[in-house]
C-alpha cells in the first residue's frame, strides 16, 4: 500500500510588490495555519518517509514547518524544481519516480496543479484545495510506478478554514 498526501503551500504574502512569485514568503496566516495542519497529522501519527517540495519559498517554508512539527530532519525534504508551475504530467513523473522504499509521501505544491492532480488520482472530486489544504490518497499498488489516473482512494481532505477563522 502507498499513501500520498498532496499539500498546497500555506497562505503567502503579496505585500511586497518587488518580490517575485517564486520568492513570496508565508504571511501571518500561513505561519499560523502550517503548524496547525501539521499537528492534525501528528495527532493521527502520520509520518512521511519522504517529503517532496516545490522550491518556491512559500512551498518549502510550509514543508519545513511540517517537518519541524513532526520532528523530522530537513534531510527528509527533497526539493523538486519541476513542481513549480507544473501540470499533471510533471506530477505523475515525480510520483512514479519515488523509490518504493517510501510508503508514505508528502508532496508540497501549488494550485491549480495540486487540485487537478488530486482529482486525477483519487475517487472524490475536489473543487479547490485551499492554501495549506491536505488531500490524502491511498493506493493498493506495490510500486509508485503503478500509481496513475483513478487508481487512488481519497480518504482525507482537510484545510485550515474547517477549524480556524
Amino acid at each position: 500500500m502507498r499513501t500520498l498526501y498532496l499539500i498546497r503551500h500555506a497562505k503567502s504574502s503579496w505585500k511586497d510588490e518587488g518580490v517575485t512569485d517564486f520568492d513570496r514568503p508565508l504571511n501571518k496566516r500561513g505561519n499560523r495555519d502550517a503548524p496547525f495542519m501539521a499537528s492534525l497529522l501528528k495527532k493521527e501519527k502520520v509520518l512521511p518517509d519522504l517529503i517532496i517540495s516545490s522550491p518556491a519559498v512559500r512551498a518549502i517554508s510550509t514543508a519545513e514547518i511540517f517537518a519541524e512539527k513532526l520532528n523530522l530532519t530537513q534531510e527528509k525534504i527533497l526539493l523538486e524544481k519541476s513542481l513549480y508551475l507544473c501540470g499533471i504530467k510533471e506530477l505523475e513523473a515525480i510520483v512514479q519516480s519515488i523509490p518504493d522504499t517510501n510508503k508514505i509521501v508528502f508532496l508540497f505544491g501549488h494550485n491549480p496543479a495540486i487540485t487537478h492532480y488530486a482529482n486525477h488520482l483519487g475517487n472524490k472530486f475536489i473543487t479547490n484545495i485551499p492554501t495549506c489544504g491536505i488531500v490524502g490518497i491511498e493506493f493498493k499498488e506495490k510500486s509508485w510506478r503503478e500509481v496513475e489516473r483513478s487508481k487512488g482512494k481519497t480518504f482525507l481532505f482537510e484545510f485550515p478554514k474547517k477549524y480556524l477563522d
